[in-house]
């Protein structure tokens, strides 16, 4: 008698582990694989850098573009187009921190809080770092 409860309860605990272990495997592969990011959230991370990197480039371009920035590029002896190839070979962080720059000066110019002369010696200051940045 006590070798039958003993097989019993072998023969028990063996179907409760299987049961266990073929729910948990049906349960893993009945459902698609979830993965942390969706692959159109990948993609649309992938092209965020490439149109940070033009906006920041049309921000600039667009104030050194402007009346007083071509008249601070005249100044400082500056063609537009060297500017303008100088801007494309920054870095991106170099990049980023000149657009902001750039936006910041353009903003406070249209509110009123910097004059055109204080505006073209910005400009200029921008133009002698991406020169200077490029040159390094």
């Amino acid at each position: 008698m006590k070798l039958y409860f003993k097989f019993c309860a072998w023969a028990l605990a063996i179907a409760i582990s299987i049961g266990t272990t073929s729910s948990a495997v049906s349960a893993q592969t009945s459902d698609k694989p979830q993965h942390v990011v969706s692959l159109d959230e990948l993609e649309q991370q992938t092209g965020r850098p490439a149109e940070s990197r033009q906006e920041n480039e049309a921000a600039i371009r667009h104030l050194l573009s402007s009346e007083a920035g071509q008249s601070a590029l005249k100044s400082a002896n500056v063609d537009y187009q060297r500017a303008d190839t100088a801007i494309g070979q920054l870095d991106d962080a170099e990049l980023a921190k000149l657009a902001d720059r750039s936006r910041q000066a353009e903003n406070d110019f249209a509110a009123g809080f910097i004059s055109p002369k204080h505006l073209a010696y910005i400009i200029l200051a921008l133009v002698v770092i991406i020169v200077i940045i490029v040159l390094v």
